[in-house]
């Protein structure tokens, strides 16, 4: 039991989730007011404006470079990791997402194939470089803040 107690005291720990759910959250919240849509799937969803991967591994390199010292070993780690994350982010899964689109595209075009397709493919996989840098910059705020 201490040792779940101690897990859930951990500011490194509580405040990326915090943050990942207060921004899709938000994202649900902004597509319920932009398109008069409940789509509850955001809360889980990838893709949007800003990148809560980007918020989440920015406030937990901050959080570790603040609680262990940004000249530490795990900030390196936890650095290095982010800096993955949001390459993926912006670089493959964005480019998957495109794919996805194009390869829906395809499938809904009449006589083009006859493949049958059980569901679509999600499109919405990647982030633009903007909304990677936005979730960057909301993870370092916040991260240094609280």
């Amino acid at each position: 039991m201490q040792i779940f107690n101690e897990i859930i005291h951990n500011k490194c720990v509580y405040i990326p989730f915090l943050l990942w759910f207060l921004i899709q959250t938000f994202k649900v919240l902004t597509e319920l007011i932009i398109n008069k849509r409940l789509d509850v799937k955001r809360i889980v969803g990838a893709g949007g404006m800003p990148s809560s991967h980007s918020a989440v591994v920015c406030s937990l390199a901050t959080c570790v470079g603040r609680e262990y010292g940004f000249d530490s070993g795990i900030f390196a780690i936890s650095m290095v990791m982010a800096f993955v994350v949001m390459y993926d982010a912006a670089g493959v899964r964005r480019a998957a997402g495109k794919q996805a689109r194009i390869l829906n595209k395809i499938l809904d075009t009449p006589g083009l194939t006859t493949l049958e397709v059980q569901e679509k493919l999600v499109e919405v996989l990647g982030h633009t470089p903007i909304q990677v840098f936005v979730g960057a910059i909301l993870g370092i705020v916040i991260g240094a803040i609280i």
